[in-house]
């Protein structure tokens, strides 16, 4: 090229220069972890992203519901390799912690796709001295305790059990008798934060089943109750179905029908404890079960408080029913 030719191309042409003032930085050191929860959704594609569900379930002289609990749980459909178990076995005078081992030996050697991806069971005793009578548990005074011990042995379990590769937590009591096989993919295809069910119970007389109403935990707030609540000391916790508290509130458990839309949703601001689903991040932000009175509620009621406080969904579905076993309540509960 000519010199005059040389000083067009030059005119025109950069040479790029790359300024490298941070080199990767490598971390070898076995201590040191690493997690990235980035990723962990909770999404209606829950099959398609094989999204982890931990099944969590606290346990109190339950050992003759077992069989039932394990027969049921065989029987879900969601992947079971997708689905980690956590139990907390507290202030038990049974065999539950015994049975709780057999059970989980038994369902985990099998050949087939029944086993878990994994299994956790804590043991904590909270120094609970109720006792698990129908007449101990469900009476007005053993409430306020009785909640808050719950929330204690609730929030303990899910600190516990709880991992950085779970999506969704799901709440299952162990005294339920019958539910869907696909519970979990129908809650999930709500993309709800917080979703329950209708918790009945079947009861025969006459040969005839009278379909009774059971959970009365999962309500609507009511001006009655907002200004009774207003009225108490903050350390009193409302127990929800009994005349000591008349509340006017709406409950869930007088609502719906199993035989008409099971995916009709209703907004709820107290739930009971028998059937959750939870998107992992809400308990991630902090939203547990409290084990004091928060706005005079305790455990799931407290946490249905607390998680609308902090901008969640909490939602029931009043035509989908689970149902508990017959617990033959005496007059004077709801």
């Amino acid at each position: 090229m000519s010199l005059n030719e040389q000083q067009a191309w030059n005119a025109h042409l950069q040479t790029p220069v790359i300024f490298n003032h941070h080199a990767p930085i490598e971390v070898n050191s076995s201590t040191i972890k690493h997690v990235n929860l980035n990723p962990i959704k909770s999404t209606v594609h829950a099959l398609d992203n094989e999204e982890r569900v931990l099944l969590l379930t606290p346990l109190k002289d339950a050992a003759p519901y077992l069989s039932k609990y394990f027969e049921l749980i065989a029987e879900l459909t969601y992947p079971h390799r997708l689905i980690d178990l956590g139990f907390l076995v507290g202030d038990s005078k049974d065999d539950t912690l015994a049975v709780l081992s057999m059970e989980l030996d038994r369902i985990q050697k099998r050949p087939d796709q029944i086993p878990f991806n994994s299994v956790v069971v804590v043991e904590k005793d909270f120094g609970t001295v109720l006792s698990q009578s129908v007449e101990d548990r469900h009476s007005f005074e053993a409430q306020g305790p009785r909640r808050k011990a719950m929330g204690r042995a609730r929030n303990y379990l899910l600190a516990t059990a709880l991992k950085p590769e779970h999506s969704w937590v799901y709440w299952r009591d162990v005294d339920i008798v019958e539910s869907p096989a696909a519970i979990l993919e129908d809650f999930i295809s709500h993309n709800r934060d917080i979703l329950v069910p209708n918790i009945w119970f079947h009861r025969y007389e006459n040969n005839q089943d009278i379909e009774g109403r059971f959970d009365y935990n999962s309500w609507i707030e009511s001006e009655k109750g907002l200004k009774l609540a207003a009225s108490l000391p903050k350390d009193v916790v409302l127990a929800e179905g009994y005349k000591q508290y008349d509340t006017g509130r709406e409950y869930m458990a007088k609502m719906g029908d199993w035989r008409d839309d099971a995916h009709m949703e209703i907004n709820l601001d107290g739930i009971g404890g028998v059937n959750i689903l939870v998107k992992a991040d809400v308990h991630r932000s902090g939203i547990n079960f409290p084990c004091y009175a928060f706005e005079n509620q305790a455990e799931t009621e407290g946490f249905a408080k607390m998680a609308k406080r902090a901008g969640y969904e909490v939602v029931g579905l009043p035509n989908y029913v689970v149902w508990h076993i017959d617990t033959e309540e005496k007059p004077g509960n709801a």
